[in-house]
């Protein structure tokens, strides 16, 4: 039972900007979590940790070990990448609107609304106090919306709201000659862009370039000759007046005593030299604005992505074009480069896209998108590999668990998808909608071979099928209907009539022909479709039945109603079991909009879904609540509770609300207060979704509520996963990051089985290691068995090993080259252990059930490539038969 939270699928982007390292690995928020992708790999992994809030901001260190995030509530975590761990929390007064490392690593530059903070990044040792704030400059007159450091770390170049750009050196100047930082002028709308231009000869600084919101992009120069006094008159005249007040200086925060932190430049003393505007150029893309740009210094390349979806690749100085495309139709909020260049990032808040293209060769490397609204079903396939998600976009996507990567998109219905079915066995995903049809999808050819109608149009809200896959039932919204297909041709059989309320749970027994249902008319009826006599069992509760599930064996049957409550009945002798009452385990969370606290408000203390573990012992269930609740079907206990999001940006996870937030208008943040500078703007890069309840309705404005839709265990009983408002949850038992020993002692440990393996004694390492339940030193030991001794190994092995043997070796065939080594140990361990392997075949399921899927991709996989070489094979033999018999051939001597 000791499920942990391991990826996060079906939102690969919702804001923010992104980040690229080690050329790579991309690092985007998602929602308060952290998603990083694995370009190489093809492989998404979301971070454990999450903020309070959502992230707006994510910077990365140059070496991609530390990542320094912040949130909507302008609250910072320091993470090593690498560990996945948080190492120090900040938080700050102002509002953080941009954050970058400098190159080597040693600074962080955060804008604080108009001031400008360099902060000591910390470093791998212990501190008292990690964060130290350097320097302050507060010379900037309007928000800071952009920043770039100098490749040596001593200047930073920063663009505001303010229109203009200035230079700020990090070095400490005497007071004497203290100078206000130089202006660049000319610009005519927001700053979006400011970077550092380099000589490639001399790997200097050479070039400032800036970039506007209406599309200037300008290139910035200076001469040798020093500068007076930057800035207009006015501000020269104000310098000089008070060079003698001191109190003035005294106004701003600076750390004295740190003249030792910044070695100046030995070369060109940039804020000391004349700069000048040396070219203009223009993107002639109006009305769109550019939304976000990035600059590659090697290259010499400037990425523009504009509010119309289309981006641009400049090459400068001179200003070519190299491409200009449309890859959305909403604003692009990032833009960037990767390391060497040859990627480009695109992510598209409003629909969530993710895209990595290389421009050279015109070709995605990465092109994800996740669901537009909330999504409403799931689906496991019958090896777990699979997992299928329908959404109120009309849209179905399939997404493999292990990468968490989507590989097909349908999209032929019309309406919501309401819900999804796997078939027993073969590839084909079964799915309902409110569009009045069901559709079946083959999933190796990637098409809708399949279409079931009714007479009338229909709203379906419910499907299942048989085992055999010949039969598919589906229930109805408004008819409170069940329609009854033959998968053959399509036809429709049956419509059974009864219900009095919408039909929300359809499930067939797994031992028998009978069909379950639920609806809201408070009852749950069998019935049996082979036979033709239609209903023939009728279960009444006191309250609105919402769902329906059949335990694996068939022997049990779980409904929850509106009351909160789980009934359990027996569908064999028709009779009640017993009841499990979940209303205090659901509760908790209070919208903005309740008048009445979390404790006594009765809206939402119910389960919606429910499922059962692949061997029945427990029983997942959840709701319009911010928990899942997990229960012991023999006890009635509740075993765990998983909270499936601490995101503040969400409603209903406080339990109380602050009163501060109250006004006489209601709730302040369900006032609209959007400035329309900020909607065009760099600002808003926060996705929005709408949350809706009725059709035509939006009752919250400000934020999403949060509940569960949908819970699906995975048939190898590993895994489960959640449609939550935030996306789909995937919980695992999966130990590779969980150090979990079972029999630890003073002699067990990691060098007592290397010690045992030099003494070449492999039985006993293997023992050992099995006893620290450490994943890689069974892994180990398992290959270092010499295979004549694999039979004595696997005979002499406990029984209370057995299954996190077999998990071992079901790794190690996806991973490992030594296949008839590793199959001679799963043989073994068959003949050895099958009386016992039999005793214990429900806690074992999981284990064996992983190992044969394995074993079954192994044999796939070598017959596709035997059956492909085979005749090639045969020339191969056959021609060399012929040139040894060749009457031509000579014998040289």
């Amino acid at each position: 039972m000791n499920y942990r939270f391991q990826n996060l699928i079906g939102a690969p982007y919702r804001g923010g900007n992104v980040v690229v390292v080690n050329n790579t690995l991309l690092i985007s928020p998602v929602g308060n979590r952290i998603s990083v992708t694995d370009l190489l790999k093809s492989e998404i992994i979301t971070l454990p940790c999450q903020a309070s809030t959502n992230l707006r901001l994510i910077a990365a260190s140059s070496d991609g070990v530390f990542v320094f995030t912040v949130d909507e509530n302008n609250r910072c975590f320091f993470i090593n990448l690498s560990r996945r761990v948080v190492l120090h929390r900040l938080s700050f007064k102002h509002r953080i609107y941009v954050v970058k490392f400098s190159p080597d690593g040693r600074f962080i530059a955060v804008s604080a609304g108009k001031l400008l903070q360099i902060w000591r990044s910390p470093g791998f040792k212990k501190e008292f106090f990690p964060f130290e704030l350097i320097r302050t400059f507060a010379d900037c007159n309007d928000i800071i919306t952009c920043l770039d450091w100098s490749p040596d770390s001593d200047y930073v170049i920063v663009g505001s709201k303010d229109l203009t750009l200035r230079l700020f050196c990090l070095e400490k100047v005497k007071k004497s000659d203290s100078k206000k930082p130089f202006l660049f002028l000319g610009h005519r709308d927001i700053i979006v862009g400011a970077f550092f231009g380099v000589d490639k000869k001399t790997n200097g600084i050479a070039s400032v370039y800036s970039l506007s919101r209406d599309g200037a992009v300008f290139r910035w120069g200076f001469s040798e000759a020093e500068l007076d006094s930057p800035g207009t008159p006015e501000q020269r005249q104000e310098q000089n007046s008070a060079s003698g007040n001191d109190t003035i200086l005294k106004k701003r925060k600076e750390t004295d005593g740190k003249d030792d932190e910044f070695d100046g430049e030995n070369g060109v003393l940039l804020h000391k030299m004349k700069w000048e505007l040396m070219k203009k150029d223009y993107l002639m893309q109006a009305p769109a604005k550019v939304t976000s740009c990035d600059y590659h210094r090697g290259l010499d390349m400037v990425v523009v992505g504009l509010s119309n979806g289309v981006f641009a690749l400049y090459h400068m100085p001179d200003f070519v074009c190299i491409h200009l495309l449309s890859v959305s139709r909403e604003k692009i909020t990032t833009a960037i480069f990767n390391g060497l260049g040859n990627w480009l990032t695109f992510g598209c808040a409003k629909l969530g896209q993710l895209l990595v293209w290389e421009w050279k060769s015109e070709s995605y490397i990465l092109k994800q998108q996740g669901h537009y609204f909330d999504v409403n079903c799931l689906a496991y396939s019958s090896d777990s590999q699979l997992l299928a998600t329908g959404a109120d976009d009309n849209k179905i996507k399939v997404w493999t668990v292990s990468s968490g990567f989507c590989f097909v998109t349908f999209s032929e219905h019309n309406n919501a998808v309401t819900a999804l079915h796997f078939m027993a066995s073969k590839n084909c995903l079964l799915s309902a909608s409110l569009d009045g049809t069901v559709r079946a999808y083959d999933l190796f050819r990637y098409r809708n071979f399949k279409i079931f109608v009714t007479p009338t149009t229909k709203q379906f809200v419910s499907l299942t099928s048989d085992q055999s896959g010949d039969i598919i039932c589906a229930g109805t919204l408004d008819s409170f209907e069940i329609f009854v297909w033959s998968m053959k041709d399509a036809r429709l059989l049956e419509v059974l009539s009864g219900h009095e309320g919408p039909v929300h749970g359809l499930m067939f027994s797994p031992n028998q022909a009978i069909l379950a249902s639920s609806s809201w008319d408070k009852t749950v009826r069998l019935w049996d479709i082979f036979e033709g006599k239609g209903g023939i069992e009728k279960f009444d509760h006191t309250h609105d039945v919402l769902t329906v599930v059949y335990s694996p064996d068939g022997k049990q049957m779980a409904c929850s109603t509106l009351d909160g409550q789980i009934h359990f009945w027996d569908p064999i002798q028709g009779l009640e079991m017993f009841t499990i009452e979940g209303r205090r385990d659901i509760a908790g969370g209070r919208l903005m909009t309740d008048r009445r606290s979390a404790a006594n408000s009765s809206a939402g203390k119910y389960f919606t879904t429910l499922c059962y573990s692949s061997d029945g012992s427990y029983i997942l269930a959840g709701g319009n609540s911010k928990y899942i609740c997990m229960y012991d079907v023999a006890d009635q206990v509740l075993l765990r509770r998983f909270q499936i999001t601490h995101n503040l940006s969400l409603d209903g996870v406080l339990d109380f609300l602050n009163s501060k937030n109250m006004t006489e208008a209601g709730p302040l943040d369900l006032i609209d207060d959007d400035d329309s500078d900020t909607e065009e703007g760099v600002h808003k890069q926060s996705r929005d979704r709408l949350a809706y309840d009725l059709p035509g309705a939006m009752p919250n404005h400000g934020r999403p509520v949060i509940r569960t839709k949908c819970l699906r265990i995975a048939p190898t009983g590993r895994s489960w996963a959640a449609a939550t408002t935030e996306g789909v949850l995937l919980y695992s038992m999966d130990d590779t990051f969980i150090f979990d020993p079972t029999d630890l002692d003073m002699d067990v440990t990691p060098q007592a089985v290397d010690d045992a393996l030099k003494d070449d004694q492999p039985k006993r390492a293997l023992f050992l290691s099995l006893r620290m339940n450490e994943d890689a030193l069974i892994k180990k030991c398992i290959l270092t068995v010499a295979p004549a001794d694999i039979s004595d190994v696997a005979s002499s092995v406990p029984a209370k090993y057995l299954q996190r043997l077999v998990e071992a070796l079901a790794d190690l065939l996806e991973n490992c080259p030594h296949l008839e080594f590793i199959l001679r140990w799963c043989q073994e361990l068959c003949k050895f252990h099958g009386t016992v392997i039999q005793q214990n075949f429900t806690n074992l399921r999981p284990a064996l059930r992983t190992l044969q899927n394995a074993i079954t991709r192994l044999h796939t996989d070598l017959s596709d490539t035997c059956s492909s070489n085979e005749y090639m094979l045969r020339y191969l033999c056959s021609t060399s038969k012929r040139d040894k018999s060749h009457p031509y051939d000579i014998n040289f001597q």
